[in-house]
């Protein structure tokens, strides 16, 4: 069993940051500490193999510790029912309260790359990406830019080998494993699929960000919903 000790360290006074090493687990343990509040955590931020568990105060400290390695064990005997979600796979609820969907152009310059990269035709691609109900793993690189994953890691495809300049915003990718929206105009190397009007980020709106960790996401494709 792993010593869950040793993986959570402090990150400044008021947090703990939890390294997992893989990314299966890291949204099943951000699942389980959104269902399972513990009392004095402020905000729970997952990334691609880490967690960062903030607190409303320096005196929670211990007794966050202690409940996250509680938590952490019990994760480790459990084992996901055959009938539920299985976070830690990426599974996501065929029918979540809230799906945010996003209608897109499929015009991405580097979509015949990906068709070929995948061994299918831009057609199938178009339809695997609409068919997937995605997951906002977590959201980095800029103000509302959501690492969207699927259930079965369909659609893996590796980075550009020269990343773009820049990238405009809207515009919808993919590379490793991830699907994601530019938020705004930025460089980048994720294969490029589509486009999007929708705003991710705005700073009139609240929240700002379209997409936050947790976030169910549909694709839309424009050209058939017309």
């Amino acid at each position: 069993m792993t010593d869950w000790s040793t993986r959570i360290r402090p990150a400044g006074d008021r947090a703990v940051l939890i390294t997992l090493d893989d990314p299966r687990p890291v949204q099943r343990l951000a699942s389980a500490l959104r269902v399972h509040a513990i009392a004095g955590v402020q905000d729970v931020l997952p990334a691609a193999e880490t967690v960062l568990v903030t607190m409303h105060s320096v005196s929670y400290g211990i007794q966050v510790r202690r409940e996250l390695v509680a938590l952490l064990d019990r994760l480790d005997q459990e084992q996901p029912q055959a009938d539920s979600p299985d976070v830690s796979r990426g599974t996501v609820d065929d029918s979540p309260d809230e799906v945010v969907e996003i209608p897109v152009r499929y015009d991405g310059a580097d979509l015949p790359e990906v068709a070929r990269l995948l061994d299918l035709t831009t057609a199938e691609v178009i339809a695997q990406h609409t068919g997937t109900l995605w997951r906002c793993a977590f959201v980095g690189f800029a103000p509302g830019f959501g690492y969207l994953t699927s259930p079965d890691g369909r659609l893996t495809v590796p980075r550009r080998a020269q990343a773009r300049t820049a990238i405009p915003p809207g515009a919808v990718a993919l590379a490793g494993g991830y699907s994601a929206v530019y938020p705004r105009g930025t460089p980048g190397g994720w294969q490029l699929i589509g486009s999007t009007d929708l705003r991710m980020w705005a700073v009139d709106r609240d929240p700002p960000a379209l997409v936050r960790a947790g976030t169910a996401v549909r694709f839309v494709d424009t050209a058939t919903a017309e």
